[in-house]
């Protein structure tokens, strides 16, 4: 019984994937209006490794508040 079961429905599903879509009616779309495209600004240049890069910067933490820490950090970077 199972085996018919699985035989009818893999010969029934070839036909139901066959079947074109029913076609959509749209309304017109209007084009979009084309403005003049602003070019993309430059990507900011690397920053080159430095040595310093990979020092230890743990120091900056002891620092007050956050815009300290992060002065100090950036000469890390």
């Amino acid at each position: 019984m199972k085996r018919n079961v699985f035989l009818a429905l893999a010969m029934a599903a070839p036909l139901a994937f066959a079947q074109a879509p029913a076609p959509t009616k749209e309304a017109a779309k209007p084009e979009p209006v084309k403005t003049a495209e602003k070019p993309m600004p430059a990507k900011p240049a690397a920053k080159k490794f430095s040595p310093k890069r990979f020092e230890d910067a743990r120091h900056c933490l002891e620092q007050p508040n956050n815009t300290a820490i992060i002065k100090c950090a950036e000469e890390f970077l």
